[in-house]
């Protein structure tokens, strides 16, 4: 029971310091801010997903919030980049409908007494955009073929994005259909 606080309070402070990220990259000067930004982004979920494994606490409840946690945060950060100049507007709208869509359908699943589990690919994506969205807030090194290596790995995000979409949309809309069609 102790453990699974820990992980509730270990998601709230991911949602509680969205704000504080956003404001970081808006209005963060130099590169300290920068590093505290990026350090806050990537290790509050480290560590909350490092603690629910090692003490083997899961729950229904808890991967809900786990979920909302990372899309909060995701979808936070990147519209303060879109503020910065530092991520394209096609790619902040298709991480983010991406994740409205899915977060729907996860609900209308849901709501039947289904979970879905996440994928690989669905990991991946993840991965890879919170990846892409640390270089973003560093912005590290000299463009490199035109454009700069966050930005690349940005348009890595946006692919495997659209692919995990596609994975997981195939995979729960014929159940969802069918279960229309009993209705």
């Amino acid at each position: 029971m102790h453990s699974a606080r820990m992980i509730a309070v270990g998601t709230t402070t991911r949602i509680v310091l969205t704000p504080v990220v956003m404001w970081l990259v808006l209005n963060g000067e130099g590169n300290a801010a920068e590093l505290v930004a990026a350090a806050l982004f990537c290790a509050t979920d480290y560590v909350d997903g490092h603690l629910a494994r090692r003490w083997g606490v899961t729950s229904k409840l808890g991967s809900f919030l786990d979920t909302t946690a990372d899309k909060l945060l995701v979808s936070g950060v990147l519209i303060a980049l879109l503020a910065a100049n530092r991520a394209s507007t096609w790619i902040v709208a298709l991480i983010i409908g991406r994740e409205l869509v899915i977060m729907g359908l996860r609900g209308v699943i849901a709501s039947e007494g289904e979970i879905m589990a996440p994928s690989a690919l669905g990991k991946l994506k993840t991965s890879i955009q919170f990846l892409a969205i640390a270089l973003a807030i560093l912005r590290p090194g000299e463009p490199v073929g035109g454009l700069f290596i966050d930005e690349w790995v940005m348009l890595a995000a946006a692919a495997i994005t659209v692919a995990s979409a596609v994975d997981y949309l195939m995979r729960a809309l014929p159940g969802v259909v069918r279960e229309d069609r009993r209705t």
